[in-house]
C-alpha cells in the first residue's frame, strides 16, 4: 500500500510581505526598541524577527548590537538601544527589509542603507542598493557613489561611476562630490584612457581639488595632491602650454618640477622616453597637439 503524498505548497507571497509590513515600527507586540539619530526617534521591532533575518542582531541579547553606542550587557534585551549615528530613515528602510525582504530606496538615503548593510552584514539588501545605485545614477552623486563603491568593495559599482565619469567628465568635475573625493580614488580616475576631458582642463581640475582638499585637511597643496598629479599627462600639453603651466605651478608647487622637467624632456628628444607610457597616451577627450606624432612609440 503506498504510503501518503506530501508537498510544500506556496500561499500568496504579496500577501504575507503586506502582512509583514504592517509590523514595521508598530509597538504593537513589540518587544524591542531603538532609539535612532539625532532626533532620537524611537523604532519598535521585533527580536525574532531580527535575529533570523540577521545575524548582527542576533548577539544583542548579550553582547550588545553592532553600531549600538552602548556597551556589552549594559541594556536590557528589549532596550533601549541607542543608534545616534544613523538617520531613522535609514534605519527603518533596513528594517523594512528585514521584514518584508523588500525596501522603498530614493536617492537621498541610498548611500547610507548601503553603508548600513555593509554594517549589518545583509548581502541582498547591498545588491538592491547597488542596483538602485546604477539605475540613477546622476552627474551630481557619482563621485559620491564612487567612493562609496571603493570604500565598500564593491568593484562592479565602481566600474559602472568610472564609465560614466568617462562620459560626462567636464561636468562631473564641477560638483561637489568631485571636489571630496580622497587621493587615492581621484588617482584611480585619472588613470582612465577614455575621459572625455582635455588634459590642460584636467590639470586645472585637479589644481582646485587640490586647493579645497588642502583648506580641509590642514595639509599643503603639494602632499595632499601627490598621488593624483602623477597621473597627469603632462608629456601631451604643447610647449606654450607647459611653459604657462609651470609659471603658475611657481604659487602653489601642485606639480613636482621633476615631472615638468620629464615633459620638457619629451618635447626636446621628441620621444615620450623618460616618463611611463601611460603618461604619453592621449585620453579620449585629448585635443590633438602637432607634437602627439612623436609619442608614439609606434610612430614611424
Amino acid at each position: 500500500m503506498a504510503g501518503p503524498c506530501s508537498a510544500q505548497l506556496q500561499g500568496e507571497a504579496a500577501a504575507f510581505t503586506a502582512a509583514l509590513r504592517t509590523l514595521v515600527n508598530n509597538p504593537q507586540f513589540s518587544d524591542v526598541t531603538f532609539v535612532v539619530g539625532r532626533e532620537q526617534q524611537k523604532v519598535f521591532a521585533h527580536r525574532c524577527v531580527l535575529a533570523c533575518r540577521c545575524q548582527a542582531f542576533q548577539g544583542m541579547l548579550g553582547q550588545g548590537l553592532v553600531g549600538s553606542e552602548d556597551p556589552p550587557g549594559s541594556v536590557p534585551p528589549q532596550g533601549p538601544f541607542i543608534l545616534g549615528n544613523v538617520q531613522p530613515e535609514v534605519f527603518l528602510a533596513v528594517i523594512e527589509f528585514l521584514y518584508t525582504n523588500s525596501i522603498t530606496l530614493n536617492s537621498h538615503i541610498v548611500l547610507e542603507v548601503l553603508t548600513s548593510s555593509v554594517e549589518y552584514g545583509l548581502q541582498d539588501l547591498c545588491k538592491l542598493c547597488v542596483k538602485f545605485i546604477k539605475d540613477t545614477l546622476t552627474v551630481e552623486q557619482v563621485c559620491e557613489a564612487l567612493q562609496a563603491a571603493v570604500t565598500y568593495g564593491q568593484a562592479d559599482l565602481q566600474q559602472h561611476c568610472l564609465a560614466f565619469i568617462e562620459g560626462c567628465t567636464a561636468a562631473v568635475v564641477q560638483t561637489q562630490g568631485f571636489r571630496e573625493l580622497s587621493d587615492v580614488v581621484l588617482a584611480w580616475v585619472l588613470r582612465s584612457d577614455r575621459l572625455a576631458m582635455d588634459e590642460l582642463d584636467l590639470v586645472q581640475a585637479v589644481r582646485e581639488w587640490a586647493h579645497i582638499s588642502s583648506a580641509v585637511l590642514e595639509r599643503p597643496v603639494p602632499e595632499v595632491a601627490a598621488l593624483p598629479v602623477q597621473e597627469l599627462r603632462l608629456p601631451l600639453l604643447a610647449p606654450s602650454e607647459l611653459a604657462t603651466l609651470e609659471s603658475h605651478n611657481q604659487r602653489d608647487m601642485l606639480i613636482p618640477v621633476e615631472s615638468i622637467a620629464a615633459a620638457w624632456r619629451s618635447h626636446a628628444l621628441r620621444k615620450g622616453s623618460g616618463v611611463p607610457s601611460r603618461l604619453c597616451r592621449p585620453r579620449r577627450g585629448t585635443r590633438p597637439r602637432d607634437h602627439h606624432r612623436h609619442l608614439d612609440p609606434h610612430a614611424k
